[in-house]
């Protein structure tokens, strides 16, 4: 039996605001925004390459905005998602690693290379190297 993530639901609280962070700052693709009445609209979104996605909207979650803390993306390469979503304008942490103690400035190489964000709301993410993620990018046809 396989049991799979597909979709984490993170409290925001204006809709319009997360959906443009997410999709023209972090290029994060709308795949659904629905709204049937004005007490009800959803808005899921997908990071580039990602199995799973987020959503958000009005009378979806119970949580606070900006409760959610943790979330986290990987990627093959920390430096140039570091570039990317910087020069996006998403206002990113310095590139850290876990020294046993706490998290140092610089990187730490695969499984302990991170930098930080939040969104508008302070929902706070994550970004680390990951050799899965760069081997499975390798193995793709070009």
């Amino acid at each position: 039996m396989d049991y799979k993530l597909e979709v984490v639901v993170v409290p925001v609280s204006d809709v319009d605001r997360a959906k443009a962070f997410y999709g023209e700052q972090c290029g994060f693709n709308v795949d659904v925004d629905h709204r049937p009445n004005p007490e009800f609209r959803v808005v899921q979104m997908t990071p580039p390459g990602s199995g799973c996605s987020v959503t958000f909207g009005i009378g979806l979650a119970k949580m606070a905005p900006g409760s959610l803390q943790g979330l986290q993306l990987s990627v093959a390469d920390i430096e140039a998602a570091h570039a990317d979503l910087g020069g996006r304008g998403v206002s990113v942490s310095a590139i850290q690693h876990h020294d046993g103690t706490g998290f140092a400035d610089g990187p730490g190489g695969d499984w302990n290379s991170f930098f930080f964000f939040s969104d508008p709301d302070g929902n706070g993410w994550a970004v680390q190297q990951s050799p899965t993620v760069r081997e499975a990018a390798e193995a793709r046809p070009a």
